[in-house]
């Protein structure tokens, strides 16, 4: 009867533990500190998952939490990850350049590849944690061991942040995104080099003396509403998070339209 009594009371608690919205996996961690753009070269300790399919970009739509497109596809070629938040920094982060690697299990090669922050994610598993593409998780795997290292799951791997490196002749972008109107206008910034990521971005209209800040909306995306239709060519000033700034006179011409890529000639 004892033992009876016993087992009543522990499933007592495990339904009280679920009724009140327990955590059932495993122990939450805290975030750490924020990744700066200092890139002081040493190595960090995180957590490594991966989602998407096993040799794709992550996202089925080839998209993320960044708003940039195609991330399969060159320079990205399907190395992007979802950081977690104090690397996705909700969106700031986004564009920002890791080395990782890892040593254990068997299956890893210890050497160091490059992933971009392409997306997010809010998993308690790790102070930090980098759920990866397929393609960028196998990356860190032997030759033709690629598909055993995936098997594993969640793996320990090791992280510092770098410079971004694009080919010489990439250059900064400006995408206008979908829904803009003369009121409205989003801008989404890719391809920067250097830092990686942009904490600024101001316009100056056809005119104007000075220039104006747009706010940040979502993941790599700038917008502004106003009360007046807003006039090209437009000239653009941006900011990286370690503070160096670029400009250029009418990046975006006269007549601008939505979900129309605009390349500019700059770059860190």
């Amino acid at each position: 009867m004892a033992a009876a009594s016993t087992h009543l009371v522990a499933v007592a608690v495990v339904l009280a533990a679920l009724v009140g919205g327990a955590w059932c996996g495993p122990p939450k961690v805290p975030p750490g500190k924020n990744i700066s753009a200092d890139c002081d070269g040493k190595w960090l300790e995180a957590k490594a998952t991966w989602y998407g399919k096993p040799t794709g970009a992550g996202p089925d739509d080839n998209g993320g939490a960044c708003g940039y497109k195609e991330v399969n596809k060159a320079p990205f070629n399907g190395m992007g990850a979802c950081g977690n938040s104090p690397i996705f920094k909700d969106g700031l982060g986004c564009g920002s350049c890791y080395e990782i690697k890892c040593d254990k299990p068997a299956e890893c090669s210890g050497e160091p590849v490059i992933v971009y922050i392409t997306d997010m994610n809010y998993e308690p598993i790790a102070a930090y944690h980098f759920d990866l593409a397929g393609t960028a998780f196998g990356a860190m795997a032997k030759k033709g061991e690629e598909e055993k290292l995936r098997k594993a799951g969640i793996i320990d791997m090791q992280f510092r942040r770098v410079k971004c490196k694009y080919p010489a002749d990439t250059k900064i972008a400006f995408h206008v995104e979908k829904g803009c109107n003369p009121n409205y206008l989003a801008l989404l910034v890719k391809y920067a080099a250097g830092d990686g990521d942009i904490v600024g971005v101001d316009i100056k209209e056809k005119g104007a003396k000075e220039y104006q800040s747009l706010k940040h909306s979502w993941g790599a995306i700038w917008r502004m509403d106003a009360p007046k239709p807003i006039k090209g060519p437009i000239s653009i000033r941006i900011t990286s998070e370690g503070g160096k700034t670029l400009e250029q006179e009418d990046v975006i011409p006269e007549g601008w339209k939505p979900d129309t890529l605009y390349p500019s000639k700059l770059q860190f």
